[in-house]
């Protein structure tokens, strides 16, 4: 018999996420508090979100992962937050688990996460992340970085939870397609006047980011989805780094 979890809220951002969200929020159907913060969604996230009544569905702008991951987590109820993705779905034993742990404020907890194309479980090109996601938000935070941020555990203890979270980024190729655009983006804002970039720089990431993912990860083992993820990276740094040049090139014609 499965209790209510009441000491601790699960924070999600999220944009135009309908395709998975339905799932993740029904695997959370044991959390008593869920935050869903939308970044001005255009699809049926609202409407999926307005069905489940453990939602507490807030509107908010986006301004980067970590800040804006940081301001959601200020709607929590709770001191105890779980950080999901719009893509994350936990298991029956990952949230039996959440129910019976004794929290220690001197600790933040990391998951297993388990990395899906589609319903194909992806263990090259990706692999499986042990990620820190469960803290307490009194005693720290995420990095304000706008991409790739993760919570700050310096002078904490890492206990990791037992059970998995399987993880959806991609339904379609698009899905690809529209990531790497807002992704390669978000890179070069947040680095414009601190790296340097150029155009052969672009082209050198790019062709080691394929290499690196098809080759020496073996992507090639993951079959179909190995070979559209390997040029997803690649097409990923390409941007980011001929994103970046362009951005540096405006801000000198402005001096």
């Amino acid at each position: 018999m499965t209790s209510t979890i009441t000491n601790i809220s699960c924070v999600i951002i999220v944009k135009n996420g309908e395709s998975t969200l339905k799932e993740v929020l029904s695997s959370l159907n044991d959390f008593e508090d869920i935050v869903l913060y939308s970044n001005n969604s255009t699809d049926k996230t609202d409407e999926i979100a307005r069905e489940f009544s453990n939602v507490n569905l807030i509107q908010g702008d986006f301004l980067g992962f970590g800040e804006t991951k940081n301001i959601a987590a200020t709607y929590a109820k709770n001191d105890w937050v779980l950080s999901l993705d719009a893509d994350e779905i936990v298991s029956h034993e990952f949230a039996a688990t959440l129910q019976n742990i004794s929290l220690d404020e001197k600790k933040v907890y990391s998951m297993l996460r388990v990395n899906y194309y589609k319903q194909t479980q992806i263990k090259y090109c990706w692999g499986n992340d042990i990620i820190v996601r469960l803290y307490n938000k009194n005693m720290t935070s995420f990095t304000a970085k706008k991409v790739h941020e993760k919570i700050i555990t310096e002078n904490f203890g890492i206990e990791k939870l037992t059970g998995i979270v399987k993880h959806y980024p991609y339904a379609t190729v698009t899905d690809f397609i529209v990531k790497l655009d807002r992704y390669s983006t978000i890179y070069a804002e947040d680095n414009v006047g601190k790296k340097s970039s150029s155009p052969l720089k672009a082209i050198l990431n790019a062709q080691f980011s394929f290499f690196k993912t098809y080759f020496i990860k073996r992507g090639f083992l993951d079959g179909y989805a190995g070979l559209i993820i390997a040029f997803s990276h690649m097409a990923t740094n390409f941007y980011k780094y001929i994103k970046l040049y362009e951005r540096n090139l405006q801000l000198n014609e402005k001096l």
